[in-house]
């Protein structure tokens, strides 16, 4: 990727990662655990059988007994089970109070109270208004009522499906390895650690191999502490004692056995209580859109609510504050849309319960909002980016051996006609095939379940690689492998690890020149630098050029078909050298780490899991750029990424073998598809990240923890919303880091499963699809909701100011337009939880709501520069120096007075916002419009029919709005004598204004009703089957029809609402026409758009396989 670069260019593209440079690990240990109550750790190891009436065997760890199944019972019956008291949370009360005093709910509050402080000032005239104070206020109550039930019910969920994955230990009970719930542990329990685990209570160790443990949640250290076996036990602090692990601390590397000592309240995390509080989290990103919506239309009620009572005082209502008080509470209801944070509440708590239903367990429920769309870090349609581990996630996790590579020569470990013809079938005793044998045996960590099986019966715990090296040796070995362990015993060993890459062990095993022999097993690149000679016909020949190229056809025979390849080797040690007791050391590298022989290589093969490359084809053409980041072999990671959709296209290197180019040759705009080594990842500069990130197709190969934790922040840098898939403990970093990290439940380990804020119940990579698919869908259904909800505003604000201003009687009054907003609106706006998508495809051919297009980048990148170039730094040192508290608040307050403040604000932008222009548009110009019209009309055919035409109802207002004279329209008003000379008596007018305001009202519910499916018509026509199929539209519909007859037409309600049941159901064809109309200005609207809905499409990706995976044992790669 070579390039030249002008010094400007290198400064924009470093731009957008400039911040990374700047993040430090700052956090101190700072809790006090001086007065923890724990000094278990003192004792000798000689005395804990006695102590703790346990059986441990110090030499032989595996052979300990433990306790008993009837002594563990008695002992979980007598000491209770080994949980830790949940931290205190705020009452139920207190989180209704604070779902009580929000923006909507104080506005109404402070309504209700202002109608009864009227009846200070004028209590017979203001009685009325005692019934809308009320209102007002219940509704603030029922709103919070709402949100807070439906917190506690997600909250329960939530806990109920966190209780199916209890966190689970492998414990040591009458000599046999059982798996538990970490809640049966009890103090004595002889407990098995391994990498990825969670250590289940506090243990003091016994036995350990290279054991290291994360401790940052308990003392804020950022480095994994080593943990060891003390024989005469440690006299250090509870939380510095080398022989300790606690409860809930994470096992990052090694693997130990422990014994129980404090279980539940009574570990260290159990007695320092203020441990389990975890830290605030970040507001989710629909709720701050959602929280700014709402001071957005508070702003805008208020403004016109304070307009509206200016000009009501200086016309209408001169001399009677408390009508104009009224009247301004109207405009303030009018344009509050009281039912909004109910909805979403809702909305939000059945989308929770529907991803659930399809094995996708989000951790925090604001996190099923991120899955769709997301606008900063939290959370997917915003995910851009999904970085996926391969093994256990992309592939099944079970390694069978395929092929082995020894002497130059290729082996089959199976009948199989994808081998050449030079590869000969396995033989035991063909040349280095023994040897292969052993150090799959010897050079191993793995558990058995039990030993008095036989060996193809026993249940092997280990990771996957391990497990099929020692299935593959077992069924050579047969009887004699257990023999094999006893034969030659363990003298040392050096634990894999992602840093090495490589595992070593040292045995007792005899041979001419010593007694001691060393095995190694790792990355062939790793493994044959050690190596200075091979095996050859049972003799160690010196590595030749020729040697190297015939090891590299093979590694690429093998790697090429999308196989793990393991190396082999091992060191013959000399006896004057390394005596039997050599005091072998991991800290100062004591062991034999050069001059091996190199025995050969062998490949496993882990298949695609089913339905993996649908999966990743569906993501690609949702929009989501895909990449693969592994450990593996750069060659096996792109044979299985050839076979799952994510590398379709060439690489340069596939591009150079096939023109017969060199590599240098090749230009990066030749390529589509990119693969990086590990190697290569500490050195990239700036603009090559932008390459890399650039591509369509991406492979990470050979990356350790720390690659690919700086993989996400650098994707995150270029403004990616980035989710990460993983089931190891390597993965971890990165799960932790990523907008969303989702993890496996069956196969994942406890430490990613911490990490992640999704995990997929069944291991099944295609959940991740439905959980894109379903949030994608949330969000479509929650701006549904808010731009039906909306559209009511200008209906029920334009009749209030025709009112002031023309003048004309009260078209809809304060009481009504409460009805609306929180009766039938919320009946059918709860209804848009249920709708399916719009089309088949439904939103998974649509680009992501935050595109990262070069637009985007660039425009990222030229702000970085700006802030950048404004930072304060040290003269000397150069370090970055934080602006103070006042010249924070300075900055914001002058930010929108300058000029590119407001050239950010007004940049062209693919981002699709919750609430945008074009919600706002439709919502308050277009479909408001039309319901506004058509209600006018109505009001006035019905006023029309009642003998006044609209310059009699404005001559009628303004005499009645005159000084000392009787207003109309009441029971005691005078008669009234129209233009055509016809005189109108108070109780026809009382009947005439009822009418008037109840069509009004009607009318806006008709027009709604088809507004329902107005809204949903964005790729396609209002009347399709997948615009109307859902039937909670249609209940919604019935159930605000029935509100609207019930409040309407009954006799007792009138006192309250003003109905009237002399409306003919003849006028309701007016509002009829006019949602025909809106429906018919839709679908115009939708042929209008179409062009930039199209536009948003992904395009087809040529070459996707969207057929299932199928098991392709030793299959070669087509590529």
């Amino acid at each position: 990727m070579k390039k030249t670069m002008t010094q400007e260019e290198k400064e924009l593209a470093a731009a957008g990662y400039g911040h990374l440079e700047e993040q430090k690990a700052q956090q101190a240990a700072k809790d006090d655990f001086g007065n923890v109550d724990l000094t278990e750790h003192a004792i000798p190891l000689s005395d804990y059988n006695d102590k703790l009436k346990t059986s441990i065997d110090l030499k032989d760890p595996g052979n300990s007994t433990g306790l008993t199944n009837d002594e563990a019972k008695k002992r979980l019956l007598e000491n209770g089970p080994n949980v830790l008291t949940p931290p205190k949370k705020k009452s139920a009360l207190r989180k209704y109070i604070d779902r009580l005093f929000t923006m909507f709910n104080i506005l109404l509050m402070i309504s209700g109270i202002l109608e009864y402080i009227l009846l200070g000032i004028n209590f017979q005239l203001n009685f009325q208004n005692t019934y809308l104070g009320g209102i007002l206020i219940a509704v603030a109550f029922l709103n919070a009522f709402i949100d807070w039930y439906q917190v506690q019910k997600s909250e329960a969920i939530l806990a109920s499906f966190l209780a199916m994955i209890p966190p689970s230990c492998r414990v040591l009970r009458d000599s046999t390895i059982l798996t538990i719930a970490a809640a049966d542990l009890v103090t004595g329990d002889v407990v098995l650690l391994r990498v990825g685990d969670k250590t289940p209570a506090d243990l003091v160790i016994f036995s350990a191999t290279d054991l290291k443990v994360d401790n940052s949640s308990l003392t804020g250290e950022s480095e994994p502490q080593e943990r060891r076996p003390l024989v005469n036990g440690s006299e250090a602090r509870p939380v510095e004692a080398e022989n300790l692990v606690f409860n809930s601390t994470l096992v990052v590397n090694g693997e130990a056995w422990g014994v129980v000592v404090r279980t539940g309240d009574h570990t260290l995390i159990g007695q320092v209580a203020r441990l389990t509080s975890g830290e605030e989290g970040k507001e989710a990103p629909l709720a701050r859109e959602i929280a700014r919506f709402v001071v957005q239309i508070s702003i805008i009620a208020i403004t016109f609510a304070i307009v509206f009572l200016l000009v009501g005082v200086t016309t209408a209502y001169k001399g009677e504050p408390d009508l104009v008080v009224t009247f301004a509470v109207s405009v303030l209801v009018a344009w509050v849309p009281e039912g909004l944070p109910s909805v979403v509440t809702l909305l939000l708590s059945i989308a929770a319960k529907r991803m659930a239903s399809r094995n996708v367990l989000v951790k925090d429920l604001q996190g099923v909002e991120t899955l769709g769309w997301h606008s900063s870090p939290l959370f997917l349609g915003s995910l851009t980016m999904l970085a996926t581990d391969k093994t256990g996630t992309l592939t099944r996790n079970q390694m069978t051996v395929t092929n082995l590579w020894s002497g130059l020569k290729m082996f089959s470990a199976f009948q199989s006609n994808n081998d050449d013809s030079e590869t000969s079938q396995f033989d035991i005793n063909a040349s280095g095939m023994q040897e292969m044998v052993e150090i799959a045996a010897l050079n191993s960590r793995v558990k058995f379940d039990k030993i008095d099986v036989p060996f193809d019966k026993r249940e092997i715990l280990g990771d996957a690689t391990e497990t099929g090296l020692t299935r593959f040796a077992g069924k050579y070995l047969g009887s004699q492998y257990d023999e094999y362990q006893k034969k030659f015993p363990k003298v040392f060993d050096v634990p894999f690890n992602s840093t090495n890459k490589w595992a070593l062990v040292i045995l007792e095993k005899g041979h001419k020149t010593g007694v001691l022999t060393s095995l190694i097993k790792g990355a062939p690149e790793r493994v044959l630098a050690k190596c200075s000679t091979y095996l050859k016909d049972g003799v160690e020949v010196p590595i030749t050029d020729e040697f190297r190229a015939a090891y590299d056809e093979a590694y690429n025979y093998m790697a090429s078909r999308g196989h793990r390849v393991i190396a082999c080797a091992q060191s013959l040690l000399n006896g004057e050298q390394y005596p039997v007791d050599f005091p072998f050391s991991r800290s100062d590298l004591n062991y034999p780490s050069s001059e091996y022989c190199f025995v050969g290589l062998v490949s496993l093969e882990d298949p695609p899991k089913h339905g993996v490359r649908e999966a990743i084809g569906t993501l690609r053409l949702a929009g989501i750029k895909v990449m693969m980041v592994t450990g593996d072999h750069p060659k096996t990671a792109e044979a299985i990424a050839r076979k799952i959709n994510l590398i379709l296209g060439d690489t340069r290197e596939t591009l150079a073998a096939k023109t017969g180019r060199s590599v240098d040759e090749i230009y990066d705009d030749e390529v589509t598809a990119v693969v990086v080594h590990g190697d290569d990842i500490d050195n990239l500069q700036g603009w090559q990240w932008d390459q890399i990130f650039a591509k369509d197709e991406i492979v990470f190969a050979r990356t350790s923890p720390k690659h690919k934790l700086e993989i996400v922040k650098r994707a995150q840098a270029l403004g990616h919303i980035v989710g990460v898939t993983g089931d190891g403990v390597n993965d971890s970093p990165a799960l932790k880091r990523a907008d969303l990290g989702i993890a496996m439940n069956i196969s994942g380990s406890d430490v990613s499963k911490e990490a992640a804020k999704m995990i997929l119940l069944d291991d099944n990579f295609a959940s991740t699809v439905h959980g894109v698919a379903e949030g994608r869908q949330i969000f479509v259904n929650l701006k549904r909701s808010i731009q039906y909800t909306v559209t009511h505003s200008t209906p029920e604000v334009i009749p209030q100011l025709l009112y002031v201003v023309v003048p004309i009687p009260l078209p809809l009054s304060a009481i009504l337009i409460l009805v609306i907003d929180l009766g039938f609106e919320l009946f059918v706006a709860l209804s848009f939880a249920w709708d399916q998508p719009e089309t088949e495809d439904g939103l998974m051919r649509m680009a992501p709501r935050k595109p990262v297009t070069e637009r985007s980048i660039a425009s990222l990148k030229r702000r970085a520069l700006r802030r950048t170039k404004t930072l304060r730094r040290d003269s000397e040192d150069q370090t970055y120096i934080p602006p103070s508290k006042l010249s924070r608040m300075v900055e914001k307050f002058s930010k929108p007075f300058t000029r590119q403040y407001w050239e950010d604000l007004m940049e062209p932008s693919d981002d699709e916002k919750l609430v945008d222009g074009k919600l706002l548009s439709y919502s308050y110009i277009e479909a408001g419009l039309i319901e506004t019209i058509g209600s006018l009309v109505a009001y006035f055919v019905v006023f029309f029919k009642n003998g006044f035409t609209p310059v009699d109802l404005q001559r009628a207002q303004k005499i009645g709005t005159s000084a000392g004279a009787t207003a109309f329209f009441l029971k005691n008003s005078p008669d009234f004598t129209n233009g055509r000379g016809e005189v109108i008596h108070a109780a026809q007018q009382v009947i005439a204004l009822a009418e008037a305001q109840s069509i009004v009202y009607l009318s806006i519910f008709i027009i709604q009703c088809f507004n329902v499916f107005a809204v949903k018509a964005r790729f396609s026509y209002p009347f399709g089957r997948r615009i109307i199929g859902n039937y909670w539209n249609f209940a919604g519909i019935l159930g605000g029809a029935c509100l609207g007859m019930f409040i309407i037409y009954t006799p007792p309600l009138h006192v309250v609402f003003g109905g009237t049941f002399h409306l003919s159901p003849l006028y309701w064809l007016i509002p009829v026409a006019f949602g025909c109309l809106l429906l018919a200005w839709t679908s115009f609207r939708v042929v209008l758009m179409r062009k930039s809905v199209q536009k948003a499409r992904v395009k087809d990706i040529k070459g996707l396989m969207m057929f299932p995976t199928m098991r392709t044992m030793s299959m070669r790669s087509k590529h």
